[in-house]
């Protein structure tokens, strides 16, 4: 080599550790692409729907809310007979309208009156008190339309859309686990989902038929890979109960899998763009009730604050830091164990998300239920209420080893039957929601 050679040579050489972070650079690379390539399959099934399976569907749906109006009748008179204090006033139950429209019910009702306050109720030691600022608006909106257009109260217009909303939210879960599934675990998911011990709540004049309707909605647009549609539902869906940023971090774990994947499975530019304009207002629309909160009553986090005052009567006052509720909940209760039973929780829901039944439900499906999971955990206290919050979940009963046998089948029924009964008793009639 001559001496220009060498000069030529010692010019090119990479500085000392340059090859080294081009070499991590490249395997964090290479490991994150084998990740989500890695990430659960969708395989769509495009079968015809069989012949009369809608009408059998909201067949099961009828027997299911006539099976919850039986269970709150039961305890309604139960309750009246017995004189029990009902509601957070503790007040003695009037009509079986009012019983089904009290607790939270109650709150929408007001709003759907009088809208919300332009102030918030603060404890003498300056804490914010429980309010309407908790509760999204559409719900509300809907039973003030419905009661003005047909001129009834405003109970009996929010039990009869959630009753109605209820029909829809089964039709679209069966649609949904039709399409990745297998006919009878999608068949069967959606007799637990309509018999499920919390399934009263969907003759409540409550939001969840609702949330669960557009919920399931969002997630068979993107099973069936019409992205730029979940756009509108999700954002109205982002108003009516919290999670609606679930539907947001699915779009993106999907988008990332398909990009990943893009060589064996195109992803036009189309299908692209939908889903970043989807993702985005869906997240912008599901942070902006913080704002509006705090610009209308002139508090700062009127909103988080609202929601921490459910809080003190289990934890105390304190500050909001995500992915601590959990912890702090059953550590005030139950210390070092509490702590330990959280991660014990955590760790078994990360095994029954890598078991292939849940996997082979598709990476859509699969990726919002393990966000709403960690939506749950990150901002969520452990309290009552979250087993109605837990319901969006409701695919996850399409596993298929609830329902392999005849016996789990009558079993799982059985159960969710008993259950229920016990649930409207202690998170109805006598406790909190």
């Amino acid at each position: 080599m001559t001496a220009q050679e060498q000069e030529r040579a010692a010019t090119t050489v990479p500085p000392p550790g340059a090859s080294d972070r081009t070499s991590l650079v490249a395997r964090v690379w290479d490991g994150s692409m084998r990740l989500l390539r890695s990430a659960p399959t969708t395989t769509i099934n495009r079968d015809p729907l069989p012949a009369g399976v809608i009408s059998r569907v909201l067949l099961l749906w009828g027997v299911g809310r006539a099976i919850n109006l039986l269970i709150l009748f039961s305890w309604y008179q139960i309750s009246k007979a017995g004189r029990w204090g009902f509601g957070p006033e503790g007040e003695l139950v009037t009509t079986f309208l009012n019983f089904l429209s009290d607790w939270d019910g109650a709150r929408y009702g007001r709003i759907s009156q009088v809208g919300y306050p332009t102030w918030l109720p603060l404890a003498p030691s300056g804490v914010v008190q429980p309010n309407d600022w908790a509760f999204l608006p559409v719900f509300p909106w809907l039973e003030r339309i419905i009661s003005d257009a047909l001129g009834i109260p405003w109970q009996a217009a929010g039990v009869g859309l959630s009753v109605i909303a209820s029909a829809g939210a089964t039709v679209m879960l069966y649609l949904l686990l039709h399409r990745v599934t297998t006919p009878a675990s999608a068949w069967w998911g959606v007799v637990l989902f309509t018999l499920s011990p919390l399934s009263f709540v969907f003759v409540l004049a409550y939001a969840e038929s609702l949330i669960l309707m557009l919920l399931f909605a969002c997630l068979l647009l993107a099973v069936n890979r019409r992205y730029a549609w979940i756009a509108p539902v999700g954002v109205l869906a982002a108003y009516v109960r919290p999670g609606g940023l679930a539907i947001a971090l699915t779009l993106g774990v999907v988008f990332l899998v398909r990009w990943a994947r893009r060589a064996e499975d195109p992803f036009p530019a189309a299908q692209r763009w939908g889903m970043i304009v989807s993702a985005a207002l869906i997240s912008v629309a599901g942070l902006s009730w913080s704002y509006i909160a705090q610009a209308v009553t002139g508090t700062r986090d009127a909103y988080v604050r609202t929601e921490i005052a459910w809080w003190i009567p289990f934890v105390g006052d304190g500050h909001f830091v995500p992915l601590t509720p959990w912890f702090r909940f059953w550590g005030t209760y139950l210390g070092i164990l509490g702590v330990l039973m959280v991660l014990t929780i955590a760790g078994g829901f990360i095994v029954w998300m890598r078991s292939k039944p849940i996997r082979a439900l598709g990476v859509e499906t699969w990726s919002f239920v393990a966000g709403y999971g960690l939506y749950l955990f990150a901002v969520f206290l452990p309290q009552q209420s979250l087993f109605r919050l837990l319901m969006p979940m409701a695919p996850l009963l399409a596993d298929s080893r609830l329902s392999a046998t005849a016996t789990r089948r009558r079993l799982g029924v059985v159960v969710c039957i008993v259950l229920q009964v016990v649930a409207v008793l202690l998170l109805w009639t006598i406790g909190w929601p």
